[in-house]
Parts: C-alpha cells; structure tokens; sequence
C-alpha cells in the first residue's frame, strides 16, 4: 500500500455561549445505563480517555467530573469519532444516554492537528503512528472512493496527538504506520517492504543483545569436540560449518570476499524469501541453525531445559519479527541510542553441573543472537534521514581462519544517497546518476598486530580513511606503511584524500564517522 494522506482541516468551530446550553447536540449510548449520574438540569464536563472503533460506531471511555468534583469513569458509544482528550460538556436525559450539550464546547483542547508545523517538523521528517478509526466517506459521482482515519501520533513532539487523514485506501484499525512529511497538509505513507519500523527494531535490538555471544567461543570449542561424544550427524554438521569458514588469502580476492558476505549469515532470510534451497549453500546462520537441530536431540533428559528454550526462540526469532514488528511499536518507549560498532566481546561461561552438549547448545544459540543483533543493527541504521538522504546499512561478522586461530571480522557498509534537488522545470529526459556516499568500517583481533579499527570513505573516486590501533608497535608499523599504501591506492586509479593511523580507538557518540559535505560551503 503506497500513496499520499492528506492531513484534513478541522471545520470552524462557533464558541461556546450561555444559549448553546441548551442546545441538544449528539447523544451518546451508555453501554451500562446509569439512572441520576448527571441531576435534571445539570451538566458535567467529561473528556474522552480512550477511542476505539467497533464496526460503525465508536467506543469511547469518558471522564465524567460533576459539579460536586466527584469523578467517575463511563463507557459509551457514538456514531462520530471524538478524539482522545476532547473536552465535551454533556448532560444526560435518560439513564441509557448522554447528550453533548455543547458540542466541541472547548475545541483548543482537542488534540486533532489542523496542519504540522514544517518549523518544527520540516519535511522529510519520520512520523509513526497507530490507526484509530476507518470510515469509507460518501462517494462524490465521478470521484475516487475516499476514506477517512484518526491516526495517534507515537513519536516526535507531537506524541500523543491525533492527525484526521484521507487516504485512497482503507487503513485497517489498529495498524502502525510511518509517513514522511511533505508539506503541512500531506503526508507519504512508507510501506513496511521499505522501512521498518526502527523502535520496534530497537526494542527487539536490546532483548538480542542480552542473549548474544562471541562467534570465537562456538568455533573453537567446536575444534576441540570430542569424537566420542558426537553422532556421526552432528560430526557432519560441525565439519559443514568449519569447512565454510574463509581464510585471509580468500577474503583478499573480490570473488572470495563477496562470497564471504553472501554466506554470513546476513542474507539468510533473503534467500529464503526468493526460494534458494539453504541446504545447497553454505551460510553460517543456516549451519548455526543445522547444528541446534542435531544437538537438541542427543541432550540427556535431566538436561537444563532454559537452553533448549533459548536456541529454539532464537532460531525462529527473526522470521517472526519480521510479522510482528508493527505490532510491537506500540509498547516501546523512549529509543535507546543506537548500537555502537563494532559488537563488543562477549564470552558464555560453562557450568561445572552442566554437559560438554548442554553448553555448546547454549553457546550456538548465543552465535545466532549475535548474528541477529548485527542484522537488527542494519534495520536500525537504515531509513530516510531528516534532510532527505536515503541511508543504507549492512553490518555483519564473518569468522575468517588465521592459520591455526579463527578472527571473527566485523563489517559494516554504508551507502548514502545524495537527495533529490531536481527542479520541477528541469528536463527529465537525460536524468543524472545519483550521487553516493559509502562507508566501510572493519574490525578484528588478530595476533600479533592486537586489536584494529578502519573507517573509510569513498564519494565520486575520492577515497579517505583513519586507521585506529591500540598496540604502539602497531600503530607504529601502519604509520610507516601508509605512503606505500597511498601509492597502491592511487595506482587503482582513485584519488586519495587524508590516511591517518591514531592509538588507540575511535570515539565514540554521534560524531563517530568521517565527515563529508555533498556541497562544500566555503567553495
């Protein structure tokens, strides 16, 4: 479902005047009749709590607050959406109905917005919210079938708010939506295929951290399994997974780098979805999930059962989230920061009562976690930014074989695409490349140079880089070897800005990358 909402006007409202009291306005059916709530002749004020629609009428919970100050709470229905926090002065002429007596009698309290402030929200800025009300609105001859919702805002300062729209298609009640503001009446729906929601990411991001586990702790326990303790099917299982690892000689050929990041577990999904067989590819999620399959059986029966609960909720935890990520949007809060690069280190600790099986069990499921955590961490950074740049991510991890050590190698690719300035009289008909931003970011251990971080950039040719290493005699070798890579470099035919090595590791915040301007300012 794609296309434009249209933020509707609310209709001027009169003011409120001493004759307007007894005006009989829409009445309003209590679902548990209520004999005397309101006196003969009196009214109260009431302000509705909650909305919810039910077939063609709507379902309100008011607040009733009487002459007296005394304040109860009452369900009733009506046949006209009142959006939450409407301040309504009602009176009631039979124990059955409230009538409102004064209809929208304090209409600067109504949180439906009239317009968004561009100010405040300028376009291209993310809106998430929850669809309250549908109604199909009566067909004009010769027009489009025109459908009218109250969507509550979820994020950004007007939280809480509540939008009336008209979309060419029915939104269906209690779905969770993001737009893009356009201007200050319409807004561009996003459809779920494009970008997820990014606090439901976030919210399903934390709970993945916590189960997560370094990469390294699997494999080389799975070096060192005993034969004796394993079935012939989780030998061939554990053999497929090391088998697939590539070396540093694979990973330093384009061909052999791109199959590393094909089978790192990243793209599992995205092969399934366009029906690849994964039994006839190699990729490390899928080997992770192979092996849980071939370890779940051979546990003995007073095995702690926590671990089997863990690798099963695991191994189908993003499938499922992927259905259900709009249905989480609604209980998350606040947004953490985002996940900071690269994961850092984490090791699972055996038990003394527990199994060599239970704990290699424990440790798969907390390799898939972490697989996941890196997938959930490129939902997360991906997504229109505010200026209207188009920002993609690809983060992953792929173990590579060092002669007799395995490194796991942290990736993360970053594409950002330059927005659209095209005038409206510009000529289409020769339409110009797209400019494009990339990012690469790289970590690994690897003995004997320690611990070492790489960021570099590259726009139109142009490629700069910063090397962080946390050994001197490291950083120092790197130092000496920069001139002999600027030349490799500019042999390959790019052209080459700042190489920098530095001790010690990148900062860490919001400012974290390379900075590049698509336009220089002080041209």
């Amino acid at each position: 479902m794609t296309g434009e909402m249209i933020i509707l006007p609310l209709p001027p409202t009169a003011p409120a005047t001493p004759r307007a009291q007894s005006v009989s306005g829409e009445l309003l059916k209590l679902l548990t009749p209520m004999e005397g709530l309101i006196g003969d002749g009196q009214s109260a004020k009431a302000e509705v709590l909650s909305l919810k629609q039910a077939q063609q009428t709507f379902q309100l919970l008011l607040k009733v607050t009487l002459d007296s100050g005394r304040q109860t709470t009452v369900q009733a229905t009506s046949t006209q959406p009142l959006p939450q926090g409407t301040s309504l002065a009602i009176t009631q002429p039979s124990a059955g109905n409230l009538a409102v007596t004064v209809q929208q009698a304090m209409a600067s309290s109504v949180a439906t917005l009239t317009r968004i402030d561009t100010a405040q929200l300028p376009a291209g800025t993310l809106l998430q919210g929850k669809v309250l009300t549908s109604q199909v609105m009566p067909q004009v001859p010769g027009q489009p079938t025109v459908f009218r919702s109250m969507m509550s805002l979820l994020n950004t300062a007007l939280s809480g708010s509540t939008l009336s729209i008209d979309s060419p298609t029915p939104l269906r009640i209690g779905t969770l939506l993001s737009a893009l503001v356009q201007d200050s009446q319409t807004l561009k729906f996003i459809p779920l295929s494009s970008r997820q929601e990014q606090l439901a990411v976030t919210q399903q991001l934390v709970n993945q951290q916590s189960r997560q586990g370094s990469l390294d702790g699997l494999l080389k326990m799975l070096q060192n399994l005993p034969a004796d303790q394993t079935s012939s099917d989780l030998r061939a299982a554990v053999d497929k997974l090391l088998a697939g690892l590539p070396d540093v000689q694979q990973l330093s050929t384009p061909k052999g780098l791109a199959q590393a990041l094909a089978n790192s577990g990243l793209f599992l999904e995205a092969k399934l979805l366009s029906g690849q067989n994964p039994t006839l590819m190699p990729d490390m999620k899928g080997d992770l999930l192979k092996l849980i399959a071939q370890l779940t059986p051979g546990l003995p029966a007073n095995t702690n059962l926590n671990a089997i609960i863990a690798a099963n909720t695991l191994a189908q935890a993003m499938p499922s989230f992927v259905r259900s990520a709009l249905g989480m949007l609604g209980q998350v809060s606040a947004k953490p920061s985002p996940t900071r690069f690269p994961l850092p280190e984490r090791l699972l600790q055996g038990t003394d009562d527990e199994g060599d099986l239970e704990h290699l069990l424990r440790l798969a499921a907390a390799a898939i976690a972490r697989l996941q955590s890196h997938q959930l961490s490129s939902l997360e950074q991906t997504g229109v930014t505010s200026d209207g740049r188009l920002m993609s991510t690809w983060q992953l991890e792929i173990p590579m074989r060092n002669l007799q050590d395995i490194v796991p190698l942290q990736v993360k690719f970053q594409r950002e695409d330059a927005p659209d300035k095209q005038q409206p009289n510009e000529r289409r008909d020769a339409p110009q490349p797209k400019q494009q931003l990339w990012r690469v970011e790289l970590a690994f251990d690897m003995e004997p140079l320690g611990p070492l971080q790489i960021q570099a950039q590259l726009i139109q040719g142009s490629l700069s880089s910063q090397l962080w290493a946390e050994r001197p005699y490291t950083a120092s070798l790197i130092e000496s070897n920069l001139a002999g890579l600027r030349q490799r470099l500019l042999s390959c035919g790019l052209n080459v800005g700042d190489l920098d090595c530095h001790l010690g590791t990148p900062p860490q915040g919001a400012q974290t990358h390379l900075e590049q301007r698509w336009v220089d300012e002080t041209a």
